[in-house]
């Protein structure tokens, strides 16, 4: 009986998750913030800590520095933590005693005090920085760092790696035909994927359709995955339904051209504006909050891309905070999920209990007033929160298909609800099968806090959830 099971994994859970983080390190997925400080009324980073493991499904902190403040603060979250070399400073890691005297000062004494720091990116976009002296530190800095790392025994559990902008590339508009800029490619981008092959670290881009925006409707709808005619990439035949989806193809392709296909991408930044210029295309709230709780949604959902089918991305979104002091148009400061108060500016979808989360799925989410939502009927479903632990979620797959009248066939092999095969996909069907079985309780939808109850329809294609 798998029920007695469950009941520990419940009281187990922090424990749990604790050490899932530290064994998966930088590989670890799911929804992360940026979490920046150049704001004037931003809280105590104690009560942010206690705030993103309580009230939200956030699993992963960017840093865009090493603050000791912070670090402190994130201690026995078992948050996974990345912090950032100021590019500024990559310069001077070309000194591998400058490299572990970092290390030291920076990363040992955290990592060792319960803060699970899981990656040092080195530097942010050095790969479109025009300077030279720190596009040639780059990888020589993070061959240090990493050496740095490894003499206190922390390679295992610390990657490095750096961030992109689509900047490095020549175009995305033809996913299949992009590639790195010349002069960058086989100087600094191949050295570098080698680093990153080696010592199992990703690529990481930082990736915004709301750049890609013209004055054209349709374009809004790409970017936002509302339904819309697609686009064609004529060089591989394939359909694109939404821009982010063409984006990070053409980091794919981009390094697949020179000979590392199988390097990992993660999303490191993505986001919107919920307020701008009157000559900003596309900003405010309701399309921020579209656009990001989609993005969450079909990057976690296993659909992968057209390049990369059935495979979830890591996807840190840009920016936990409003900050007033960025310098730039008012887009700038006003990329946060939160004000300094922690009140949501928008309800991008990670908080641990909504009234109501979008599913998991493998639709795209129509434009408001496309196509008619099943709320107003009453029904409801259950589907996994965003982000749950996929150990969980399979022990919530062995639990409810193995209850008497239950019957998972569909998530099988073969079934109409196999794919995508995916721990969360079928553990949508099956939890969602229990809640139905049972009287459509809330407390049928529980799992240990893993499900949530949602009266958005779930179903896709064939796959019908009853």
């Amino acid at each position: 009986m798998r029920l007695p099971t469950v009941l520990v994994q419940i009281l187990l859970l922090p424990m749990l998750l604790w050490i899932s983080a530290v064994i998966k390190g930088a590989d670890a997925g799911g929804v992360g913030v940026n979490y920046g400080t150049r704001g004037t009324t931003l809280p105590a980073p104690a009560d942010v800590a206690r705030f993103l493991v309580r009230e939200t499904v956030v699993d992963r902190v960017r840093l865009l520095d090493a603050d000791p403040a912070v670090l402190r603060a994130l201690a026995g979250t078992g948050l996974a933590v990345d912090v950032t070399v100021p590019n500024g400073v990559v310069p001077r890691l070309v000194s591998l005693a400058f490299a572990r005297r970092w290390v030291r000062e920076n990363v040992v004494p955290h990592a060792r005090a319960a803060t699970n720091i899981s990656r040092v990116l080195v530097g942010d976009e050095v790969t479109t920085e025009a300077n030279r002296t720190l596009l040639l530190a780059l990888v020589p800095a993070m061959q240090n760092l990493h050496t740095a790392l490894a003499a206190e025994s922390l390679h295992g559990r610390v990657k490095v790696s750096t961030t992109h902008s689509l900047g490095v590339l020549t175009s995305t508009e033809r996913p299949s035909a992009a590639r790195f800029r010349d002069g960058y490619d086989a100087a600094i981008v191949k050295p570098l994927l080698r680093f990153l092959r080696a010592t199992a670290a990703p690529f990481m881009v930082n990736a915004y359709p709301f750049y890609g925006l013209t004055n054209e409707n349709d374009t809004l709808d790409f970017a936002l995955f509302r339904v819309n005619s697609g686009v064609v990439d004529e060089g591989s035949g394939l359909v694109y339904s939404n821009m982010l989806d063409a984006q990070l193809d053409a980091v794919h392709s981009a390094i697949r051209r020179l000979g590392f296909g199988d390097v990992d991408i993660a999303v490191s930044e993505t986001g919107w504006p919920s307020a701008g210029e009157d000559w900003e295309v596309g900003v405010g709230k309701d399309l921020a909050r579209e656009y990001n709780r989609n993005a969450i949604r079909h990057l976690g959902s296993g659909v992968g891309t057209p390049l990369m089918p059935n495979r979830t991305f890591e996807v840190s979104i840009f920016s936990l905070f409003d900050e007033n002091l960025k310098p730039g148009p008012v887009s700038q400061r006003n990329f946060g999920l939160f004000r300094g108060d922690m009140t949501p500016v928008y309800d991008a979808g990670i908080f641990t209990d909504p009234e109501v989360v979008e599913p998991v799925s493998t639709k795209v989410t129509p434009a408001p007033g496309q196509e008619a939502t099943p709320a107003a009927t009453g029904r409801q479903w259950c589907v996994p929160k965003p982000a749950a632990d996929e150990m969980m979620l399979q022990e919530n797959i062995d639990f409810a298909c193995g209850q008497e009248g239950i019957d998972c066939a569909a998530i099988r092999p073969g079934g109409v609800c196999h794919e995508p095969d995916t721990v969360q996909a079928h553990a949508a069907y099956a939890m969602n099968l229990f809640f139905q079985s049972n009287g459509h309780h809330a407390f049928n939808c529980d799992f240990g806090q893993t499900g949530v109850v949602t009266t958005a329809d779930p179903s896709y294609g064939d796959c019908i959830f009853m």
